[in-house]
Parts: C-alpha cells; structure tokens; sequence
C-alpha cells in the first residue's frame, strides 16, 4: 500500500515538473505540448480590452492529474497569452464547456497571432451553435481595421456543452484556417500580422481546456 501510494505521489511530481515545459511529443514529430503548469508559467493573463484592469483574482487553474487547463469564467473577460511568438504553425486544442441546464450564450475563444496587449487581435470563435467562426481586427495598411468576420459555416460542426470539440487553427503567410473536429470550417486573410501570441479567452462561462499543442510550419 506504502509502495502504491508513493508510486502516485512519484508519478503527479513529475508530471507537474513537466507542465509550463515546452515538450516535443513522443510519436507525433514537430508537435510541441505547451500545456500550463500550475503556476502558469510562460503564460501570462490579459485583459481585454488592454486598457481595463485586470481582476486580481485569477479564474485559471491546472487539474494536473486530468492534465486540464479550466477558466471558471467569474472574474471578468480576459485572455491567456502563451508568452512565445510564432510565425507559420499549427495549433491544436480541444475544449468543452461545462453543462449547465437553462444556461445560453456560450462563449469562449482560442487566439492566435495577436499582439502582446491584444489589440491586434484574431480568434477562433468558441461557442455553443454554428460558432465556428474567425474574426478580429487586424492591421490594414499599418492601422487597425475595424472588426472583421469570415463567413460562418454552412454546416454545424461543434458538439453541445459537456462534449470535447477539437479546433486547429492553421497560420500560414497571411492566411489563418479553422477546422472543427476535422472539418474545414473558416478563412481569414491577416496579411499585415506575420507572427503573434496565441492564447484562450474567458468570457463568463465556465470551460476547459486539454491537448494544447503547436507545430512549426517551414
């Protein structure tokens, strides 16, 4: 029994030394995980917009164990930078709100390419309908452009709350792609926002976030 149970503690010690660590995946080449530790170091909260304060009380935690990022959505919109910019990659995240009945409105975010303070800003609309969207304001000949939409999907692809739904988001040149559980689903043109921050929002609702990931593109 003495054994197990050191076994355990053994096991959660170095899986929290490992998280915050930018760690190359064993068997998926090129693939970065950058999933938080539980002090959030490299990642640094945000709030949007840049000028307002920030709560000094932080809505993010780590479940090392289940190796979950949770926003618990009650103090105030704000976003996550992971502190790296990053030119041509791919992000790979999967997310899902908690289900709570009578509850709309869903809303969430996954950022990619923006500016430190985020004002030049592009995400990936999370959501609980047809959200799987981009839109931002990005810069249009040196200045910031007013805010910007892609098309929505013709088809639905996002899961309802309680169920896990996959975004990669693709930047690569001026264009930022979006698909939802492996089906395309958005364009978006930045061609004046080469590199950035990526990051994950909150916004009033409670979510979770695994499987956080990037890979360079040559």
């Amino acid at each position: 029994m003495r054994l197990t149970v050191l076994l355990v503690v053994l096991m959660l010690l170095v899986s929290t030394s490992v998280l915050g660590q930018d760690v190359p995946l064993s068997g998926s080449p090129g693939w970065v995980d950058i999933l938080p530790s539980a002090s959030f170091a490299n990642w640094t909260r945000v709030a949007i917009p840049p000028d307002k304060a920030l709560d000094p009380v932080s809505q993010w935690s780590v479940d090392v164990p289940r190796r979950v990022v949770i926003c618990e959505g009650n103090h105030g919109h704000e976003w996550l930078r992971y502190n790296r910019e990053l030119g041509d990659f791919v992000l790979h995240v999967e997310w899902r709100f908690t289900k709570r009945e009578g509850l709309k409105g869903y809303n969430s975010g996954v950022f990619v390419r923006n500016d430190a303070n985020g004002r030049v800003w592009h995400q990936a609309q999370v959501g609980a309908g047809n959200d799987g969207y981009i839109f931002g304001q990005t810069l249009i000949g040196g200045k910031l452009s007013e805010m910007k939409f892609s098309p929505k999907p013709a088809v639905n692809h996002i899961k309802p709350p309680g169920e896990w739904n996959t975004y990669e988001v693709r930047c690569q040149g001026p264009n930022i792609t979006l698909s939802v559980n492996g089906e395309a689903s958005a364009e978006f043109t930045a061609p004046e926002a080469p590199k950035g921050y990526l990051g994950l929002e909150a916004e009033g609702f409670r979510i979770e976030f695994r499987n956080i990931r990037y890979k360079l593109l040559p």
